[in-house]
């Protein structure tokens, strides 16, 4: 896993001095192509990693090989972690080293550099289709969520005209399969925004408090619960080809369950928050695709093909 490889590299750097990337491929067992992505991926984020040309060159922390990492500034130690956090997230052995790094940095810089480290998750796993993931805010939200201040921007929810104006307290990052959320202090309680629906996001310099008792991954557990039970309201058995069976899982994400298959013609179990929303999803298949189960939903798509046959005869 790629943060655990970061952390590894730092790690060897420190404790060599210099190493070149062909000698971080041998050590990790990763391509010399892998391991030059991971130096330069150190290097650009802020951590002051840097090629040194010529027949003996290779990369070196400035600073030398310091154990105790106070070759590191506030801000480069803030950049590692922002860095390596996310992956971390996924790997209780990267999760570990990160804790040992923390540790490590001098005083002063840890509380920081473990805020950077916990302000951002990732979900690999799909909802199925997403609109644009909105990564353009993501470096200023985690900027906001390390330095505790509050963040305003405009909010386009469902069934409005324009954006609404929010300020909330940023607590941390969600990349969920490419797609980025935002859990945050409000009035009401914690709240989960989606980034690719802000606009005109800025810091404020209001500092908020941040809960001692929150956590990232058990946030976005919550929040996850919440929106599979939504999306779990309702049901339909269908029956398609086998071969379309990709199609319809890029259409419902997790929530299509294949049921069995019988002489080529496969069964599964699609959900979604109501009726409606299955037979728009369905609707364009035509005859390949048959509800064998659910009422509402053959309603919804009647009524549908009617709205159709009504409007292009």
């Amino acid at each position: 896993m790629r943060a655990d490889r970061l952390v590894a590299t730092l790690l060897l750097m420190q404790t060599r001095g210099r190493i070149t990337a062909a000698e971080v491929a041998e050590e990790l067992e990763v391509s010399a192509s892998t391991a030059r992505r991971d130096l330069e991926s150190l290097s650009s984020a802020g951590v002051p990693v840097y090629p040194q040309p010529g027949r003996n060159g290779g990369w070196q922390l400035i600073g030398g090989a310091r154990t105790d990492l106070t070759g590191l500034s506030s801000t480069e130690a803030q950049a590692l972690f922002t860095l390596v956090g996310p992956g971390a997230a996924l790997s209780p052995d990267a999760k570990a080293a990160v804790r040992k790094l923390v540790k490590a940095l001098p005083e002063p810089f840890r509380v920081d550099a473990q805020a950077a480290a916990d302000a951002t998750t990732i979900d690999p796993a799909s909802w199925g289709q997403e609109l644009s993931a909105g990564s353009e805010h993501v470096g200023l939200l985690q900027r906001a969520v390390v330095r505790r201040v509050n963040v305003t921007f405009g909010y386009k929810t469902f069934g409005h005209t324009g954006p609404g104006h929010r300020e909330v307290g940023p607590l941390g990052l969600v990349d969920k399969n490419g797609h980025w959320y935002l859990i945050a202090s409000t009035a009401h309680g914690l709240r989960t925004f989606r980034l690719d629906r802000m606009s005109e996001v800025a810091p404020t310099d209001t500092v908020f408090l941040r809960p001692a008792d929150f956590d990232l991954a058990d946030a976005w557990a919550s929040v996850v619960e919440t929106v599979e039970d939504r999306q779990r309201a309702t049901s339909a058995v269908v029956e398609i080809p086998e071969r379309l069976l990709s199609v319809l899982q890029a259409q419902f994400g997790k929530h299509c369950v294949v049921q069995n298959v019988v002489d080529g013609r496969l069964r599964a179990t699609v959900s979604a928050p109501a009726p409606v929303m299955i037979a728009q999803h369905l609707a364009g298949w035509g005859a390949e695709l048959e509800v064998v189960e659910s009422d509402s939903v053959r309603a919804e798509l009647a009524r549908i093909g009617s709205e159709l046959t009504s409007l292009y005869g």
